[in-house]
């Protein structure tokens, strides 16, 4: 009361009728420095209205025993119409008196904070506040007013300020650069450190306070845009939020508010030593020891009382440091603060509006995905709500959003209520942007990861995306087998092994990590490795039909690769061309020296268990299929699955086919008995490497019978320009000329012996068979056409030689090329038709004989 007199007396009416209770409440709330430094201005001064709007450990009620209290101060006229300069003159005249004072009592009140800090006016009106945060201030600024509370003066003017700027604060979040802004503030306070003092800054050291307020400002200033539970001042109370709405995990804001309390408990001891203010751990023993008892420390395992202090504070600050750089550094941070600050907000009406721009053909449907994915008030729907606006901007620069959320949805509801893929994709920011990616990109991908969406840890490690050799594959997956209880349970654990790899070659490939002769080598080597263990699994199923041992059965079997496989050249939708070839097993101690076992017992068991390899294998499943091709194999379809060496070797001598002498270019031993695939392969190097090379005939029939491909089985209405395996100039062109010209030259020249399309390529250029250029423009247009195959089958999640001509699956594909979403998809087509007719125009001249005259 007598504050209010006095200042009434002296300048201007005090009116307390807004203080907590109205009139009926009590008067001893109000400031009394600033009661005093009004009481000291002159009769004649300026009346006006001024509050103290208080920031840092004051704003936050956070104070030390020894502390500044930072503030800043606002004034306007105490009637509307009044001279704003006496009035502010009047207000700084009290700002400093009040400073003043409360120096001389009892703290120092530091307004450095204000709006250009020292250099700038001590107070400003609410209009110099706003114009100046809204077209000035910097980001540090705005973390400052994270904390800002009015503390004393005029309570209406107090919170009109906080209401004025409060939005803008928010607003900091949208800024360019401005997570990477605060993140480098923090490490120039930490370079700024002296360097004797680093092991002893308690508050702006590693681990130290500032750590954890740093982490937690910038999670709110981020999160906060949209999520106003989160717009609190205090660190503990910022802290209990972030872990209730799941933005950090419950279990890491446990530890940082267990480790803040520590470390503001050292501080407050820290402080109370002496009564300085000080952040920095003492040198002399005697007050270490003093500080260490003075937090109830006593000896124990560890040593004496200030061991033991020692030990909790590199305890503590090695957690908060780890758990700061999780947080702080998350990716997922940068990709939420692109997100519009308004459009944070899910349920707000003009989501629609955003998500058409978008690019969602079905923004309604988008809607319903969104709503089904965030209903509610478990801690799943929360984190959805915070994760999908950015997954929201990644499928945006898919071919097809809509097909990418709808794909979201279905992996979430494969995994429930399990929330470890949540907090997978909120602390990997990599994982969250390229799931999106991968979802809305590859019907493939998708159907895979909602079969086996735990495989999505792979996601947030690079080390994950390497693919795995088949050898590595083939002594995992065996092991797995073998430990199932019969064949057909290991085949179930064999197919869903290969799925995970199938699905980690795609996601690297898509991703970019992968050409495209590594993702054949890749898919080449999970084949072998699924030959291997599956013929394992056979041979035990057919000796359990049989009531036999397994180390009993009769014959020795070899598997050797065809085609793709052969070549390992595989595509996602390529099948397995193999051949059997077998021979009687000697019977005895290690194998040999005993009875040989029947010649015809021996076929019936090599072609049972060819048999049943490919029935496991190829049975109908939700899984990638794999089928086992046996179609090259002599006399065809018509012909025993498997044969003994012998009768490959009588069936070759006699009745082989030119055309089974080209296919015979890629064989290559894949699978079961190693010495009888190296047996094999030196049966039918002579045949394919012949001596002579080919006769005019042979040439002849080479051509006619690619002729014939060329007419008979492109599909009708396929468009010969951009049908990537029959096509002019596409696989099939590229590989019947490579293989004419490995059986005219290889005899003569070894180092055209090899499997592989490509291989081939360098091996003839480097003989002088091809020039560089033909080399070149072959071997584009090979890469080309296998990276455009492989595309379509990612993008619609089955196999397809034709590519689209227009539409979402076009841009898919093109996108799966590598090609980014600014340039437009007919550039593609464009492309793929410029390199295959070249491709095309060398096969005229080398495969046909033609010349470019002609």
């Amino acid at each position: 009361g007598a504050v209010m007199r006095i200042c009434r007396e002296a300048a201007w009416e005090v009116d307390a009728a807004l203080r907590p209770e109205g009139k009926a409440g009590s008067l001893v709330r109000t400031t009394a420095g600033l009661a005093l430094a009004v009481a000291e201005q002159p009769a004649d001064a300026t009346p006006c209205r001024l509050a103290v709007i208080a920031l840092g450990k004051t704003g936050g009620r956070e104070l030390n025993y020894v502390s500044d209290v930072d503030v800043v101060f606002v004034a306007e006229p105490l009637n509307p119409g009044e001279d704003d300069a006496a009035a502010l003159a009047s207000a700084t005249r009290v700002a400093g008196a009040l400073m003043r004072i409360c120096g001389q009592a009892a703290w120092e009140v530091d307004a450095a904070l204000r709006p250009e800090g020292r250099a700038g006016v001590l107070v400003r009106s609410l209009a110099g506040h706003r114009a100046y945060y809204e077209q000035w201030a910097s980001t540090w600024e705005f973390q400052a007013l994270l904390k800002m509370r009015p503390v004393a003066g005029d309570p209406s003017l107090g919170r009109e300020y906080v209401d004025a700027l409060w939005p803008l604060v928010w607003k900091a979040g949208d800024r360019t650069g401005f997570v990477a802004e605060i993140q480098a503030m923090r490490r120039r306070v930490e370079q700024n450190i002296p360097a004797g003092q680093a092991d002893r800054e308690l508050k702006l050291g590693r681990g130290g306070l500032r750590d954890v307020e740093f982490s937690v400002q910038l999670l709110q200033l981020v999160h906060g845009r949209a999520d106003v539970s989160l717009r609190v001042g205090g660190t503990i109370p910022a802290l209990t939020v972030l872990g209730a709405g799941g933005y950090i995990s419950r279990d890491d804001a446990a530890t940082l508010v267990a480790s803040y309390r520590f470390l503001r408990t050292v501080e407050h001891r820290l402080q109370l030593l002496r009564l300085r203010r000080t952040h920095l751990l003492p040198v002399a023993g005697d007050q270490l020891r003093w500080l260490a008892r003075s937090l109830g420390y006593k000896p124990d395992s560890r040593g004496d009382s200030v061991d033991v202090l020692r030990a909790e504070l590199a305890l503590h600050t090695r957690v908060v440091r780890r758990l700061h750089e999780k947080l702080f550094y998350r990716p997922l941070l940068s990709s939420v603060a692109r997100v519009p600050g308004e459009q944070l907000a899910l349920g707000s009406k003009a989501a629609g509006a955003w998500l058409r721009a978008l690019g969602f053909a079905d923004p309604d449907g988008a809607l319903r995905h969104l709503t089904a994915l965030t209903g509610g008030l478990s801690r799943s729907a929360s984190m959805q709500r915070y994760l999908l606006p950015v997954l929201l901007q990644s499928f945006a620069s898919c071919a097809d959003p809509d097909a990418g959320l709808l794909a979201y949805r279905r992996v979430s509801e494969a995994l429930g209520n399990d929330q470890w893929f949540l907090r997978l994709l909120r602390d990997e920011g990599q994982a969250a942007e390229r799931l999106a990616v991968l979802l809305g990109s590859s019907q493939y991908v998708a159907g895979l990861l909602t079969r086996t969406p735990e495989a999505m840890r792979i996601l947030a490690d690079d080390a994950q995306l390497e693919p795995r050799s088949a050898e590595a594959l083939t002594s995992a997956w065996r092991q797995a087998v073998a430990r199932a209880g019969d064949a057909s349970a290991g085949v179930q654990v064999l197919r869903s092994l290969r799925r995970q790899e199938l699905l980690r070659i795609a996601c690297a490939d898509l991703l970019g990590r992968l050409d495209v002769l590594r993702v054949g080598q890749a898919l080449h080597d999970v084949a072998v490795a699924t030959l291997r263990a599956g013929l394992d699994a056979a041979v035990r199923s057919w000796a359990a039909d049989v009531g036999m041992a397994v180390e009993d059965v009769p014959v020795d079997i070899a598997v050797i690769g065809m085609g793709r496989l052969g070549g390992a050249e595989m595509g996602y939708g390529s099948d397995a061309d193999v051949l059997f070839v077998h021979r009687v097993r000697s019977v005895g101690d290690g194998g040999s020296g005993g009875d040989a076992a029947d010649e015809s017992r021996a076929a019936h068991a090599a072609n049972a268990v060819a048999h049943a390899l490919r029935r496991l294998l190829g049975e109908p499943a939700p899984d990638p299929a794999f089928e086992v091709d046996a179609n090259l194999r002599p006399e065809g379809r018509q012909g025993a699955l498997s044969r003994s060496l012998s009768a490959f070797a009588e069936y070759y001598q006699r009745w082989v086919s030119t055309w089974e002498v080209q296919a015979l270019l890629r064989a290559e031993p894949v699978a079961g008995d190693e010495q009888l695939g190296r047996e094999f392969i030196a049966l039918i190097d002579p045949l394919r490497y012949p001596g002579a090379g080919l006769s005019a005939d042979q040439i002849a029939e080479i051509r006619r019978i690619k002729a014939r491909v060329d007419s008979e089985r492109l599909p009708r209405g396929a468009d010969p320009a951009t049908h990537t395996k029959l096509g002019r100039g596409g696989l099939a062109d590229v590989e019947w000329t490579v293989q004419l010209l490995q059986l005219e030259h290889a005899a003569a020249h070894p180092e055209l012996r090899v499997t592989s399309t490509i291989t081939a390529l360098g091996a003839l250029g480097n003989v002088g068979l091809l020039d560089a250029e033909q080399v070149n423009a072959l071997q584009s247009a090979w890469e080309l056409a296998s990276r455009a195959r492989n595309a379509v089958f990612l993008v619609r999640g089955r196999p397809g030689d034709q590519l689209p001509r227009q539409g979402l699956e076009l841009n898919g594909v093109a996108r799966a090329c590598g090609y980014g979403a600014d340039i437009d998809a007919g550039e593609f087509l464009d492309d793929y038709r410029r390199i295959t007719r070249r491709a095309r125009s060398v096969v005229e001249q080398v495969f046909y004989g033609r010349s470019e005259e002609a």
